[in-house]
């Protein structure tokens, strides 16, 4: 019974760490994983970072995509793809 007692603060901890940051995170990322794969030309994305654009063209074979910005066209991988815009904007103004 003391044996237990004296590994209750440890499994707490670990209980309050995943549930706080890891679990989010992962969540996160599989919202990002599936929004990529998701994509189409015309969406307006942000990358990770920070530039806002709009899906020009995607090329699957390797696995990029063409982002038209204001100053032009740049060519990306799709896992610099960071989310929509739309939810950027909206996540920006509740805070």
């Amino acid at each position: 019974m003391e044996q237990i007692s004296s590994f209750l603060p440890f499994i707490a901890m670990f209980a309050v760490v995943y549930f706080f940051m890891i679990a989010p995170q992962m969540k996160r990322a599989k919202q990002e994983k599936k929004f990529a794969s998701e994509l189409k030309p015309g969406d307006k994305i942000v990358t990770k970072s920070g530039m806002y654009g709009k899906v020009f063209s995607i090329n699957e074979k390797d696995n990029s995509l063409v982002i038209e910005t204001m100053s032009g066209k740049i060519k990306f991988d799709r896992g610099a793809i960071s989310m929509e815009s739309s939810k950027k904007l909206n996540t920006s103004s509740e805070v």
